[in-house]
Formats: structure tokens, sequence, C-alpha cells
């Protein structure tokens, strides 16, 4: 839409955003790195008598993998 208003050609548009972005001195070369307290967790809040609050890690990821296998089966049409 900007291009539109300033009567420029798309390309030439990208092209100049492009340069600029590639060309700032502000742009980070560095992995991001984390904050903490910047997410709230839990990130799904659930009742403290959810069934999931009571299994272990290893439960919950065997019961995941359950779920994507049941998934996947019901994709392709294939009895469980």
């Amino acid at each position: 839409m900007r291009a539109v208003h300033e009567g420029r050609k798309l390309k030439d548009m990208v092209a100049e955003v492009l340069k600029r972005g590639l060309s700032s001195e502000t742009t980070s070369r560095t992995a991001p790195t984390a904050t903490k307290g910047a997410i709230k967790l839990p990130l799904f809040p659930s009742p403290k008598t959810a069934p999931a609050s009571r299994m272990s890690t290893q439960e919950l990821l065997v019961l995941e993998q359950e779920t994507l296998n049941r998934e996947d089966h019901q994709r392709l049409g294939l009895s469980i």
C-alpha cells in the first residue's frame, strides 16, 4: 500500500526495505536470550484435579504419542 501511495513500484519499495534492513547496524546477529518471567506458566491453566496433573512426564509422553498415532490412523482411514 505504501508503494501505491508514494507512486512507486512495489519491487523498488521491497528492494529498498530489504537493503535498509540488511545494512542496519541495530540488527541483532546473536541468538535471543531468555527473559525470566516473560511467560506466565502454566500456559494453559487447568484445574488442580485434572488427570494430567497427577501423571508423570513419562506417562504424559506416552499419552501424547498414543494420541498422535490415533489421529494419524484416523487421517489415513485405518482402524485402531
